[in-house]
């Protein structure tokens, strides 16, 4: 008996000093996780890609996850730094390792199983692996109630930042993935990545359906300001005006909250 309650110490001990550690997170889903576990109050910085939840938007900003520096993210003293391979630099994640703090970095495959595999180990990162658990075991739940039907329509994705910045989002993106677990399917897949936007893409492509970020589509001056961009009008979607548009965090960021993702954007799709 003394020997349980030695260990039971110790254990509330390691968890107590651990809920005290600051931690940085520098992808979007894996902040929307280390919430989902509890973590939320011993967040001290982020990546501005983290914008869920909303309490995100006081804690201090390191930079966007694909341009990251050491420096920042060092200075807000952190005693454990989260981040996922796809975006960080090597030389960046060696930086941290060499001054001492630790640091996990995770794969990030854009899936639902991905997802669940994520949340895994974040909560084995954490120290948490019994709410890991019952958060996959939540995200099954929802998976298990949504019922998408295949619809066939093509859709766009283009990334905005103004006119002068247009992307079309190709095959192996996170948004080809979210389309077709929506029940539709990426109307451009002759390459990988992104590549920028042109009129004979467009045309190409002719989708029945643009997607945009809510944020890409206002910086482009609404749909109004779309319909200007050379070729958008010979295509199905500007005849008809058909451009939906998604919080670009919750589009992309397969987190906890991707069933919700895939939901919102099929009923878009289908509206």
């Amino acid at each position: 008996m003394n020997r349980l309650i030695v260990l039971t110490a110790t254990l509330l001990v390691a968890m107590n000093t651990f809920a005290q550690k600051r931690i940085v997170s520098l992808n979007g889903a894996v902040t929307e996780i280390v919430v989902a576990l509890g973590f939320e109050k011993n967040i001290v910085g982020v990546d501005v890609t983290s914008t869920y939840p909303a309490s995100m938007q006081q804690v201090a900003k390191v930079g966007h996850n694909r341009n990251i520096s050491a420096e920042p993210v060092l200075a807000l003293n952190p005693d454990l730094i989260l981040g996922t391979d796809n975006f960080l630099q090597p030389a960046v994640i060696e930086q941290f390792k060499t001054v001492g703090v630790k640091t996990q970095i995770f794969k990030q495959e854009f899936s639902i199983e991905g997802t669940k595999k994520l949340i895994t180990e974040v909560a084995d990162a954490l120290q948490v692996p019994a709410k890991g658990v019952a958060l996959v075991k939540q995200l099954e739940k929802e998976q298990a109630a949504l019922k998408i039907k295949s619809t066939g329509k093509k859709v766009l994705f283009i990334y905005a930042r103004g006119a002068g910045t247009m992307l079309v989002a190709g095959t192996g993106t996170p948004t080809e993935k979210m389309i077709s677990l929506a029940g539709a399917q990426n109307a451009a897949n002759s390459f990988n990545d992104f590549k920028p936007l042109t009129p004979e893409a467009l045309v190409t492509a002719n989708p029945d359906i643009i997607l945009m970020f809510d944020d890409g589509l206002k910086s482009m001056g609404g749909v109004d300001g779309l319909l200007k961009v050379q070729g958008v009008q010979q295509t199905t979607a500007g005849k008809e005006k058909k451009v939906v548009v998604m919080d670009g965090a919750l589009l992309t960021g397969f987190g906890p909250r991707v069933i919700s993702a895939v939901k919102e954007l099929a009923g878009k799709l289908n509206s």
